[in-house]
């Protein structure tokens, strides 16, 4: 195969973009490569890529990518040159140059030595490849149902390079868990896989009103006694890493982003090179990499344990404002993204925030992509105005309450009037959830843009009062309806008090978006 045709990502066309209204009319390609993402990033708005986690994992690459061709990849005099960079108003492109001079046969799709995030061993060490619909992680594949488009397994329709390259990604960053293709090395065969370091992840980003300022927001503080040298992306190392074991892996920041993948693929490109017909996907390493990652919100367990907050598609992003704007919500265990730490300090008066994932299981269902985006918040931050970063919180906890409230009632009333065993999700509480969070998202932006903090309870109590009644409505022309009706209303309001020694309900709602607990 010529070596055109191996797709170098740093020239071909692989990402879409939109483009700034500086940018000249004459010269705004809807993809470009690797190269002009950095040297074009002022004249780009942003990045077009379709898929919400494939956007995610890119991100990552493309700041790791930052980091290096602008020395911000050691922690001496960091944050001298990240503003020293600002000033210039763009990426150095003779930077670029160099680093692409460097590594430039690493981002090659195809290449048959060291292609551009895959393991070319595949080939010799699988004992068959798993076909392009499984590498389409929206195609169905196997015995599994078409539900959106019709895919079969032995006329698979090729796939672009460039949305091969979305689907890497995601299979690098948000693979399942579970069985794959077996695998053979040094005599040990294995067929399962641990899941992705980002898999069921809600994934948040600070972003610009470029892509030169959303990089560099996105670059996050290394450690001071950071070794750059020895801090390996997967393509800067001159070996494969070795599967059965993880010694070297992970050893700072950026090999942090780019290398903590649990799924090993390998692209089989058809005759053109243009399009892949075929893919290898199977483990890339036996054992569980650490999982700790600069742009997930972490949580603490009932067992103690930290863990991410989950990708949820019904779940609006403002109630997780507090948790991206305040260094500690109060009242919780939750540790914001680091990367908010320093993204402030830029001063963007413009920086908004970019949440991306798939709603999935750990193991294999996916249930929907997620990607939502708040208006320029990020000025807001505890950092720069801590009076009204605390009253965002009260704001939303306020919704919270009003909407956790509102769920319990809708289930205890349906459970009197159905006679059930116990208060649990019915069509009541659906629907009253269908048509408050919408009402309530639209209350919460609104006081927060005009600075309205005072009476958000009551208001957000109405609103789940007017839901009630209008969810409940049908039942009221009968007197058990109108019993159950009534019975249950005082849940709106809190609830009826407790007995001494008995189990009390927590009345503010936990940092996981709603669910109330219960203590002792």
């Amino acid at each position: 195969m010529p070596v055109a045709d191996f797709y170098d990502l740093w020239d071909r066309p692989a990402v879409p973009v939109r483009w700034a209204e500086h940018a000249p009319p004459d010269d705004r390609p809807e993809a470009v490569g690797f190269r002009a993402l950095l040297t074009r990033a002022h004249e780009i708005v942003g990045i077009a890529v379709p898929l919400p986690p494939a956007l995610s994992a890119l991100y990552r690459v493309l700041y790791a990518l930052t980091a290096r061709v602008t020395g911000l990849d050691a922690g001496d005099g960091w944050h001298e040159r990240r503003y020293e960079v600002l000033d210039q108003g763009r990426f150095a492109v003779d930077a670029v140059d160099a680093y692409v001079g460097r590594y430039g046969d690493r981002f090659r799709l195809y290449d048959p030595q060291r292609p551009f995030l895959q393991d070319p061993r595949l080939v010799a060490e699988c004992d068959r490849p798993a076909g392009v619909n499984k590498l389409v992680t929206i195609r169905p594949s196997g015995s599994n149902h078409s539900w959106f488009q019709h895919a079969v397994d032995s006329r698979p329709d090729h796939l672009s390079s460039a949305d091969a390259l979305q689907h890497l990604l995601v299979w690098r960053y948000y693979g399942p868990a579970g069985r794959c293709s077996a695998r053979t090395v040094r005599g040990k065969n294995e067929a399962n896989s641990v899941a992705g370091p980002l898999r069921s992840a809600l994934s948040y980003h600070p972003v610009g009103r470029t892509l030169f300022e959303t990089l560099l927001a996105g670059v996050v503080e290394p450690d001071p006694y950071a070794h750059p040298e020895e801090d390996l992306c997967p393509w800067e190392r001159d070996d494969l890493p070795d599967p059965l074991s993880l010694k070297d892996v992970v050893t700072g920041q950026l090999s942090g982003l780019t290398a903590r993948s649990q799924h090993a693929l390998l692209l089989v490109s058809d005759d053109t090179g243009r399009e892949v017909k075929d893919a290898y996907i199977t483990w890339a390493f036996r054992d569980r990499l650490p999982r700790d990652d600069d742009f997930l919100i972490w949580q603490i367990s009932q067992a103690g344990e930290p863990y991410a907050r989950y990708a949820n598609a019904g779940r609006a992003l403002w109630r997780d404002l507090d948790a991206l704007l305040l260094k500690e919500v109060p009242g919780t265990e939750v540790r914001r993204p680091r990367v908010f730490e320093t993204a402030v300090d830029l001063g963007f008066e413009d920086l908004r925030v970019q949440a991306l994932g798939i709603e999935q299981e750990r193991r294999a269902k996916d249930t929907q992509l997620v990607s939502a985006s708040t208006p320029p918040v990020l000025s807001l931050a505890e950092e720069r105005d801590p009076e009204t970063a605390r009253m965002v919180a009260s704001l939303r906890i306020s919704g919270e309450t009003a909407g956790s409230r509102l769920n319990r009632a809708t289930k205890q009333a349906w459970a009197v009037f159905s006679n059930a065993r116990k208060a649990e999700d019915c069509a009541w509480s659906q629907t009253a959830a269908a048509r408050y969070w919408p009402a309530a998202e639209a209350e919460f932006w609104q006081r927060l843009g005009e600075r309205r903090f005072d009476g958000a309870a009551r208001s957000f109590r109405q609103i789940a009062e007017g839901i009630y009644d209008h969810v409940t409505q049908t039942a009221a022309g009968t007197l058990r309806g109108a019993k159950a009706r009534e019975s249950a209303r005082i849940e709106l309001y809190g609830g009826r008090p407790s007995k001494p020694g008995a189990p009390t309900r927590s009345r503010t709602p936990a940092a996981t978006g709603g669910a109330e607990t219960e203590t002792p």
